[in-house]
């Protein structure tokens, strides 16, 4: 395992902060290469190259440089700032993907990891207990490229054997890093607001339930994925994940449960239009059955262990750093 050099692009978003940490404690720090598009803003831990994933020529450059192996290719522009200019989002998104998957190719990359989302899902998707094969119609230029994206992979995958694995992800919640403009991210920011003392304006009505996934599972079930055999898997690509499925009342009532004077406003925007047109629950028993995945957390472990982790962040200089505005 340790002859594996893997390459992490998008290393700086919500997922790839924490997913690069995991991965070098798998690998080692000297065989983890971090790269993202903006240079980071503290210490460096091991090697950091800047990319512009559309950049194909400097992506080959660092792929050749460190003799890299995997890639897990996290960059994109998320569903609310997708919508903001989609012309962009289809641009990082699509050509991002393109370029990772024609360097695997010519360069013999064993395993690439690139994410789908629950924003694949439409209005004519069934809502519950979405299963694995199902009606995909996204609404947002952020989910037409990731179902464009599970397309593709499988394509490259029959076509010229590149071995490319993905989730669907739920909406991510972590205490780590920032959201990166995703509609789920209220469930990340209500967290801050109720731990500064602060009332939250929700951008989601009432009895809008999402599927969601803490951080901590959503690492493990990556790792578990790409670890897995490739005759086990039956999708291989793009598997549906589940762990909890909420509305903003049911969050705001389990943090109220530790924090009591906590209040939250509801003033929906845009994103309430999107958030309706994704699914409530998922169907995530192929990924049971094929790998083993299990979630760990529930609403109310997950609660507590945010509360507990950010009190402690608080009390740092790095909770200014992680603090979602």
């Amino acid at each position: 395992m340790s002859k594996d050099v893997v390459l992490v692009i998008g290393a700086g978003g919500q997922i790839g902060t924490v997913l690069s940490e995991a991965l070098r404690a798998v690998y080692g720090v000297a065989n983890v290469i971090c790269s993202d598009i903006n240079q980071p803003r503290g210490s460096v831990i091991g090697y950091f190259e800047k990319l512009d994933v559309v950049d194909a020529k400097r992506l080959k450059e660092i792929v050749q440089k460190y003799k890299v192996t995997q890639i897990y290719h996290l960059a994109a522009l998320l569903s609310a700032t997708g919508e903001k200019n989609p012309q962009l989002a289809w641009k990082v998104n699509m050509e991002g993907l393109m370029n990772v998957l024609e360097i695997a190719r010519q360069h013999n990359i064993k395993k690439i990891f690139h994410p789908s989302s629950i924003a694949v899902f439409g209005g004519h998707t069934p809502k519950k207990n979405t299963p694995q094969s199902t009606i995909l119609e996204p609404e947002t230029m952020y989910g037409i490229t990731k179902k464009a994206g599970e397309d593709l992979g499988n394509y490259y995958f029959a076509k010229y054997g590149v071995d490319v694995r993905g989730i669907r992800y739920p909406g991510i919640i972590s205490y780590q890093s920032l959201p990166g403009g995703g509609t789920t991210d209220y469930a990340v920011d209500i967290f801050h607001k109720a731990i500064a003392g602060e009332a939250f304006e929700c951008f989601l009505k009432e009895g809008t339930q999402l599927p969601m996934m803490y951080m901590p599972d959503a690492v493990r079930a990556t790792l578990e994925l790409m670890e897995a055999p490739v005759e086990k898997l039956s999708q291989h690509y793009a598997y549906n994940l589940h762990a909890m499925s909420f509305a903003p009342e049911e969050i705001a009532a389990e943090i109220k449960k530790h924090i009591p004077d906590f209040t939250v406003n509801y003033k929906p925007d845009f994103r309430q239009q999107i958030a309706e047109s994704w699914i409530e629950t998922i169907d995530d028993s192929v990924a049971r059955s094929d790998w083993g995945w299990k979630h760990e957390y529930d609403l109310s472990s997950m609660t507590i262990d945010m509360i507990t982790n950010l009190r402690k962040l608080q009390k740092t200089k790095a909770y200014d750093e992680t603090k979602f505005l």
